[in-house]
């Protein structure tokens, strides 16, 4: 088993959202013993702590379409920022959300990083929603159902700079695997980015085996390496019930393992993000926990 040195960020963010709570999510990680869990694969583990944030009460929403736009792309920066410092120490940074905004800042360092060795990365994105929203599309004006669209070059000119370049990520490197909750305005978004978007009936007809062998093929072409970016939501409710967005029908237990698994097994995995818990919402910190177990497969867990 490869033996990795690997650094958490915290983001406490809940400004993207639509509702309280996933600010805790980097306290909830932690308390399900993310630490123990990730040592026990052999990894080298620090955790930077949490970035300051800044919280609705204290804020204006400003823009209704780009809802506390200035607070978000600050923490993004930070980020940015921080993932890079990461990279530059030969660590992996693993981001604990916070709502997924934050992938704005995580992707934007990873990309500055590696554009400047003149890298590219590749994305693979777990998520019940496209995220692909922008001012113009989003029916709600939450920044948290834009970062997609953002990473691939679509939204607002001050986020999808963040890099210093855009696109952050391609489109033809990249693949969306779970959704089945699209707003309709978003499709053309989609398909404008030309990201691979694996549908959960996808996942019904195909099996997670062939989504995710096509899935890596993408983000492996010319690239690096791998950034994993997990919103909890993409679980089924039943195993995931502590999210602010919670949709029927998305991926079984063993499903997420196995996409994992196969994630694992390539090597090729050089960063990852687990965001949108909310222990609010949760029952008994069972969503965090199953991200730690998630996160332990993609640094290489095995059964046997």
């Amino acid at each position: 088993m490869e033996s990795r040195k690997v650094t958490f960020i915290g983001v406490p963010l809940d400004l993207g959202a639509g509702r309280r709570g996933v600010d805790m999510g980097p306290s909830a990680f932690r308390v399900a013993d993310i630490h123990a869990k990730v040592r026990e694969l052999g990894c080298d583990v620090e955790d930077a702590g949490d970035l300051e944030v800044s919280i609705p009460e204290t804020q204006a929403p400003g823009n209704p379409r780009l809802k506390y736009l200035k607070e978000i792309k600050e923490t993004c920066e930070a980020l940015r920022d921080k993932v890079g410092a990461v990279l530059e120490k030969g660590r992996m940074p693993v981001v604990l959300g916070g709502d997924h905004s934050i992938a704005m800042g995580t992707i934007g360092g990873l990309a500055r990083f590696h554009r400047q060795r003149k890298e590219k990365i590749g994305l693979i994105w777990f998520d019940a929603h496209a995220d692909a929203n922008t001012a113009e599309t989003s029916p709600t004006g939450n920044i948290h159902g834009m970062p997609l669209a953002v990473a691939l070059g679509l939204g607002a000119p001050e986020l999808v700079n963040l890099a210093g370049a855009c696109p952050m990520v391609d489109g033809s490197r990249s693949a969306l695997v779970g959704i089945r909750d699209v707003d309709p305005p978003e499709r053309a978004n989609v398909k404008a980015s030309g990201i691979g978007a694996f549908t959960m009936r996808d996942i019904d007809e195909r099996g997670m085996r062939s989504v995710v062998e096509e899935a890596i093929k993408r983000a492996t072409a010319g690239t690096v390496g791998i950034h994993v970016s997990f919103d909890l939501d993409a679980m089924d409710p039943d195993y995931a019930p502590g999210v602010g967005t919670p949709s029927p029908g998305g991926l079984s237990y063993r499903e997420a393992h196995l996409a994992m698994e196969m994630l694992a097994d390539t090597g090729k995995v050089v960063s990852a993000e687990l965001v949108e818990v909310n222990p609010i919402l949760d029952q008994r910190n069972g969503t965090a926990r199953l991200g730690v177990e998630l996160l332990a497969s993609l640094l290489g867990k095995k059964i046997l």
